[in-house]
């Protein structure tokens, strides 16, 4: 079932305002905010963490257990896709990169500055920079909004996918320094994985040896983060070329997402290996 609830999640992206309705964050966000500030739990923010995050997963996980054994687990699939669903990254990272790529292509680069600062809250100081910076952006939001969540899905369900979008709403929403810095440690833990295993993915799609140089070093590391890997992989997997203003600039964004794209079909292609070998 899980692959046909991962094909099912694509067609209602691309072809349906669904994500859109089921992606409401508000509410969540507000408990967070009042429970960061009670002064009960102010300074007890794996409390918080587990009332958020623990409690939730923990009520889906129940309902699963309930609904999976009725009609051959028919009534627990919409729950899969809509959880699933849910558990997708916020906004359309093309969308948002649209603005900056006029500007960066036109060789304006103090609009470019502007509205990479304005859309997606990316900033620099030098030009070159900020291309880099943009360059590691995409490639950290499709990781985080797609990759992430569809291989915690695959291999645990979708109580460990909307464990995963939970931690990143506490570590993107929250307040409390001590939070944010818990909810990071648990959401470092999710990352080192599946990563290292998109990583890969991109050595086998791009330039294989480049990738096993950046991956050499880095392959058990604890100590880097997940955006850092994935951006010194896609860059050196798409071959990218120092920053250059205009049309080679954005030919380098271009390059990155056909990377991301090539990397997701060979992962719905191992999806669907494992799935007929089970």
């Amino acid at each position: 079932m899980s692959f046909v609830v991962l094909l099912l999640a694509i067609l209602i992206e691309k072809f349906s305002a669904l994500r859109q309705r089921l992606q409401r964050d508000s509410g969540w966000v507000r408990e967070l905010h009042k429970l960061e500030a009670s002064t009960r739990l102010a300074n007890r923010p794996w409390w918080v963490l587990a009332i958020l995050v623990l409690l939730p997963v923990m009520l889906l996980g129940l309902l699963l257990v309930v609904l999976d054994p009725v009609a051959y687990g028919l009534l627990a699939l919409p729950v899969h896709v809509l959880v699933l669903v849910f558990s997708l990254g916020r906004g359309d990272v093309l969308a948002g990169l649209g603005p900056f790529r006029d500007a960066w292509r036109r060789g304006d680069l103090q609009a470019a500055a502007h509205v990479a600062q304005r859309d997606i809250d990316v900033c620099a100081d030098t030009g070159e920079q900020l291309l880099e910076n943009v360059q590691g952006h995409l490639l950290w939001q499709a990781y985080q909004s797609f990759f992430a969540v569809i291989f915690w899905y695959f291999l645990l369900g979708p109580v460990a996918a909307l464990s995963y979008r939970l931690l990143a709403l506490a570590v993107e929403h929250g307040k409390n320094p001590e939070l944010v810095e818990r909810a990071q440690q648990l959401r470092h833990a999710f990352d080192w994985l599946p990563v290292r295993l998109l990583a890969a993915s991109f050595a086998l799609v791009g330039n294989f040896a480049a990738v096993s140089r950046v991956m050499l070093h880095e392959l058990l590391s604890w100590d880097i983060s997940a955006a850092q890997l994935i951006d010194k992989a896609g860059c050196a997997a798409a071959e990218i070329p120092p920053p250059q203003t205009g049309p080679e600039g954005v030919s380098s964004l271009d390059a990155l997402w056909e990377l991301l794209l090539r990397s997701a079909l060979l992962w719905y292609a191992g999806f669907a290996v494992w799935t007929l070998l089970l």
